[in-house]
């Protein structure tokens, strides 16, 4: 397969409010070719800081979900390749190698998963379910694109091989209990979304049931109980999303009888 004449890298980011994050995430990518980020219209300092790099376009595109925003990102692309990270997302030195090496040589794998290590504030979380998180995060363009029926937690459709990469990627979700807290409670919104314009209805017993199982498997089986208190706050958490997308299914379906 014949893809690899154009072995440039255009580093995409989507951002809201995330000031904090992104000197320290911009400062370690002057090795891409262009980095693009798509704001969607930060009320805080991240444009300002975005000025003091050079190699860096911000655009600014209103937020409809998280597949539409990437797709808009990588629509703004001028290279091939891309690279998608979040701002909590932070490249080690063996893995920046592995992305340049990758990019140079490969003419196989059209798209690669990545293995990501989640840090709970400065700690590693070793399990909870988080130990074998893998995520598209490096591929080819012309053979990738996020499909639409997916508002949250996007999935890459790839027309190709798919390669893994052997260094992980640094995530570091959890700064603290509220703003994940308020992250999660997003996430079940949109899969609230998702479910309704797939006509999918609400129960009692998924509501309660779900987030139990979830709590549970994640805690026993993924053995969060092995994490101590982060692993009873993240598996709760995770659970807290699920919840919250059943009680949001239930609003919207209940909004939707009225309107009939």
């Amino acid at each position: 397969m014949a893809y690899n004449d154009n072995t440039l890298l255009s580093v995409l980011i989507i951002t809201l409010n995330e000031a904090k994050q992104m000197k320290a995430l911009l400062a370690d990518l002057q090795f891409a070719d262009e980095v693009v980020i798509v704001d969607s219209y930060s009320s805080d300092d991240t444009q300002e800081i975005v000025k003091e790099f050079a190699n860096v376009r911000f655009i600014q595109n209103k937020f409809e979900n998280y597949t539409h925003q990437r797709n808009f990102a990588i629509s703004k692309a001028k290279n091939n390749w891309i690279l998608f990270l979040d701002a909590d997302e932070r490249l080690t030195p063996a893995l920046k190698e592995e992305i340049i090496e990758t990019i140079q040589s490969n003419n196989t794998y059209v798209a690669f998963l990545f293995f990501r290590t989640f840090m709970f504030k400065s700690q590693k979380l070793r399990f909870s379910g988080w130990q074998t998180d893998k995520i598209f995060r490096l591929f080819h363009k012309e053979y990738a694109q996020y499909t639409t029926e997916r508002l949250v937690h996007e999935k890459l459709d790839v027309k190709g091989r798919i390669g893994v990469f052997k260094n992980p990627l640094i995530h570091f979700s959890y700064a603290d209990y509220e703003s994940y807290k308020a992250k999660m409670l997003s996430y079940g919104k949109l899969k609230a979304q998702e479910k309704f314009a797939k006509n999918i209805k609400p129960s009692v017993f998924k509501e309660v049931l779900h987030p139990v199982y979830s709590f549970l498997y994640s805690y026993t089986i993924r053995l969060g109980f092995l994490d101590g208190k982060k692993g009873i706050t993240i598996c709760y958490l995770n659970a807290l999303s699920i919840h919250e997308r059943y009680k949001e299914l239930k609003k919207l379906n209940n909004s939707n009888n009225i309107l009939r």
